[in-house]
């Protein structure tokens, strides 16, 4: 149990330092019909990927952890 609570700790620490350099970059314009859309290259999409992958190790570690 002690090893769930720790790997949970690890991996939203994870998540919080590969989501912060993620911002939008939309600002105000965007809220008025402005377009933010873009297409992800190169080592944004590979962040995007270890982002997406770490969200579903702390789902898992969550749902161990209640059972």
């Amino acid at each position: 149990m002690n090893f769930l609570l720790i790997a949970q700790i690890v991996t939203s620490i994870i998540l919080v330092i590969l989501i912060i350099p993620q911002g939008s970059g939309g600002g105000i314009g965007s809220a008025f019909g402005g377009s933010s859309y873009h297409t992800r290259r190169g080592m944004e999409k590979g962040i995007f990927g270890l982002t997406i992958a770490a969200a579903v190790v702390f789902i898992l570690l969550a749902v161990a952890a209640l059972i």
